[in-house]
Formats: structure tokens, sequence, C-alpha cells
């Protein structure tokens, strides 16, 4: 293998991060913002079917991300890794700026969630298409004793992906108004349209820095050679050896990966604001701070699994995920619970509000109750309805909820996500590393992608809809969609334990 400079990898990591990282901003900003696109796409009459309807949505993307691998994995393999992963980025860049411009349900009905499905879909396939294609180019490009180190950097993009996006959501929600009342009311309205278009911007940058790229060396070699593969996909999938190490891969490592990244970092979210009823803002900011927090561990277990291998420390986050996850939500929602908590009847409040329909005589009347409790918790109970110029009113009005945490309660909750997170890393970090080097050069692109996309995309992707779904069938249990997550992991960990070696196989990644 020809030998790549400190300097020139370093060039190569920050090229194919940004772009990769963009990518993750894309895929992710759907998932962030999942609790008000429910209110735009779907029908208000019905909360819960629109919040699950926007949760499947988002999983529809993870759901054809093995799809997007077959296809781009199948270029990749065929004319480059550069040129491949470049599509990817323009496809997803213009899939994000198109959602922000759809027009909500209330003025084209069904079709605003069938247009966002089909974008959503394509930010799947795109993504299915990126991961494999910038794992692969820097590990090509990396050294053997460093490449868990190297190929950890383009991890720690999905997470810091994340962090950007929920970074730009509380940004834009913030200088709307300086009133937060209605900068909510903005931010609701319209001014979630603003972090998908803003990516148009970051997309263009990023295909610059792109172009800017050199083919992989050892794509390079095997085309100079003539050795390129004709047919990548029966290669990979056709012959039995293959077949069997692409299976070994998603069912020993990639699933369960899958599940503690999503149950981590999305599920998380999710059920803070839909069952613990944490405030918009406390829960983006509470799990950037995790986020924060925990990103520098992808590079110390990417660098760990070097020397040590990267087997154990997988199964090790696998492990400890399936043993303490229902102590960890639990404890998320003790923290937020009244129960056992003194109420501070002196600071009750009720606030009311109304505010003229357009420049109809009909008005929408705002009533909040705070409620004030011991250690720091404010519980806000808010009704809406319609007052109609006649005099009556709607007949179902909207009633919400959202509690505050104090201080303490708010840091020890950061504590919780933070662990969580921190399993994601052990999971994440190495993965990479692991998945090139099971196989050879001429098919690597196609071989690794699609075990990562069917066990992260898939089994993991739908964590958060499985998870909310069984929560909301089984309300009674506010833990049962933790099952899920649990279950897939231990399958994977008896698997990965059972039959994934322990040492690197170096022959298949120079072949």
């Amino acid at each position: 293998m020809a030998t790549t400079s400190t300097k020139d990898i370093r060039k190569i990591i920050v090229a194919s991060s940004v772009g990769t990282l963009i990518e993750w901003y894309d895929f992710y900003i759907f998932g962030s913002l999942a609790t008000v696109l429910a209110s735009q796409f779907f029908p208000k009459s019905n909360p819960t079917a629109a919040i699950l309807s926007t949760l499947a949505t988002f999983a529809a993307g993870f759901v054809v991300r093995p799809f997007g691998a077959l296809v781009f994995g199948r270029l990749g393999d065929l004319i480059g890794r550069k040129y491949t992963f470049l599509l990817t980025l323009v496809i997803m860049g213009g899939s994000t700026f198109a959602i922000g411009l759809v027009p909500k349900y209330e003025t084209i009905g069904f079709a605003a969630p069938l247009i966002v499905l089909l974008l959503r879909l394509l930010q799947g396939l795109a993504l299915g298409g990126e991961y494999g294609g910038a794992a692969t180019y820097v590990a090509e490009h990396s050294p053997d004793h460093r490449r868990g180190f190297y190929t950890s950097w383009i991890q720690a993009t999905a997470t810091v992906g994340l962090f950007v996006s929920l970074g730009i959501i509380l940004l834009t929600r913030h200088i709307l108004d300086a009133d937060q009342a209605r900068s909510v009311e903005k931010f609701n309205d319209w001014g979630w349209r603003i972090p998908f278009l803003v990516s148009i911007f970051l997309v263009a940058i990023s295909v610059y820095i792109r172009l800017k790229m050199q083919e992989s060396p050892l794509f390079s070699r095997l085309k100079t050679e003539g050795k390129l593969s004709t047919n990548p996909l029966k290669e990979s999938f056709g012959h039995k050896a293959n077949l069997k190490i692409v299976l070994l891969a998603l069912f020993g490592a990639a699933m369960g990966q899958g599940v503690v990244f999503y149950t981590g970092q999305f599920y998380a979210q999710s059920f803070l604001e839909n069952v613990c009823k944490i405030d918009f803002d406390q829960s983006k900011t509470t799990l950037l701070l995790a986020i924060l927090l925990a990103t520098p561990f992808f590079v110390i277990f990417g660098s760990w699994s070097d020397r040590i291998g990267r087997k154990w420390i997988m199964m090790g986050g696998m492990l400890l995920a399936i043993l303490t996850y229902p102590f960890l939500f639990k404890q998320l929602l003790n923290l937020t619970s009244i129960e056992g908590r003194t109420e501070q009847v002196a600071q009750k409040e009720i606030r009311t509000s109304v505010a003229f329909v357009g420049k109809t005589k009909n008005m929408i009347r705002t009533s909040a109750t705070l409620t004030h409790f011991d250690g720091g918790l404010l519980v806000t109970d808010t009704k809406k309805d319609t007052v109609y110029a006649d005099g009556h009113t709607s007949a179902k009005p909207v009633v919400t909820q959202s509690r505050t945490l104090g201080n303490t309660d708010y840091w020890k909750m950061t504590i919780v996500l933070f662990v969580m997170v921190f399993y994601v890393t052990m999971v994440y970090g190495p993965i990479a590393a692991f998945l090139v080097e099971l196989f050879p050069t001429r098919i690597r692109y196609t071989s690794m992608s699609l075990p990562y996309h069917i066990g992260n995309g898939i089994f993991g992707g739908m964590t958060p809809f499985i998870a909310t779904l069984l929560t909301t069938i089984y309300s009674a249990d506010k833990l049962v969609g933790l099952w899920y997550p649990i279950g897939v992991a231990a399958v994977c960990l008896v698997i990965g334990i059972l039959y994934i070696p322990s040492k690197k196989p170096e022959e298949a990644f120079h072949q």
C-alpha cells in the first residue's frame, strides 16, 4: 500500500468528514423536528397519530438506505469512491432544501405528507451511498496500525451532525423573537423551515471541497491493473464465502450497533418530549451537552481498537446498554415526575391571552397554568381553543403539557443522556474499521455498505417508531418500548461473541 503522509491524511479526513457531517445533519434535522413536523404535515385532530406518522416517515428514510447502499455501492466499486459520494451529497442537499419548501397539510392536504415521504426516501437513498464511500475512502488512505483512529473521525460525524442540527434549531428559534412565547409560535408556524433551507449553503461548500479530492490509492491501483470488479453485486452476495461474511457483519455487529445508536440519541429525545413531557428547549440543550461531552470518545475508542481489537469494545457497549437501559430511562421518568414532590401553591400562576385569526373576528384563546414544585420543577398545562365571532367556542380545545427542570435535576438528566451517548461511542467508534477490513478492495464499497445500512438503517432507524408504538399500545408501562432495542442488541451480542474473530483480517483488506 502506498504511504500517505500524516498531513495528507488530515486533509482527506477533513474533506470526507465535512461532507458526511452535512449529510447526517440533513438526514437528522427531520428527526430532531419530529414533534413540530407532526403538526405541519399531518392532521392536527389526533396528535398521537400525527407523531407516529411523522416517526414512520422518518423511519422510511432508513428503510431505503440498504437500496442506496446497493445502487451507490455498485457505482463506487465500478467508477470510484470520489464521484459516487459526491453525487450522494448533491441528492441529499437538494432533498433537504426541498422539504423546507413543502406547503403545510392545511394548504395542500394529503399531498404534503406524500411529497415529504418522497423526499425522505431520496434522503435515505443518498445516505445509503454516502457513508460507505466516506468510510472506505478514509480507510484506504490509512496505515494499518491507525485505521481505527482515522476512520473514527468519520464515525463522529454522525453524532456531530445531530449536534449541529439541534444547535441550529435552537439558534433559529431564539433569534426569531426576543419573547419566548412569540418565538415558539413563529418557529412552529414557519421558522422550522430555516434549518432545512440553510443546508443548501453547507452542501455547496462541501461539494467545492470534495471536487478537489483525489481517488483512493487502492482503487486507483486496481483500476490501473485492470482488476476492478465487473459485477460487484454478484461478487458480494452471489459468492457463498463473501455472503457469509456480510451476514456475520450484519447480525454480529451492525444491527446491535444500530439500535444502541438510535436509542441513545433519538428514542431518548422522543421519550423526553412525548413521555416525560420535557420542555422543547430543555430536551434539546440537555442532549446537546451530553453529545458534546461524549463525542471525543468516538476517537478514543477508535484509536483503542487499533491496539486491542474492534470486537470487544463493540460487544462491551452492547452489553452495557442491555443491562442498564431500563435503569437509565427510569431515571428520566423519576426526574420529571411530580410524585413525591410538594407543590408550591403560592407560586401558581394562570396566564391567559387571545389573538385574532387573520382578518376575522375569531380569536385563539390560550390559557396556561403554571404549577411549581420543590426542586425547581415547573409544570405548564396549556389549553387552546377558538372563540368564534358569534360567541361560541371550539368543541375540543387542544391541551398540552410541558415540564421544565430545576438546575440540579437538569444536570442529572444530562449525565443520564451522556451515559447513553457514551455507549454509542463504544459500538460506533470502531465499526467502520471493523467493516472495511472484512472485504477486499474490489467489492468493499458494496459489501460493507449493505450490512451497515440494514443494521443501522432498518434495525436501528426503526427504533424510535417501534419503541414509541409499543409505548402507545401498552401505555401502562412507559418503559415497554425498550424491549425492542434490548432484544435486538442481545441477539447481536450472542452472535458477535460466538462468531466474530478477535483479530483484524488484514489479508482481506489489501486484496
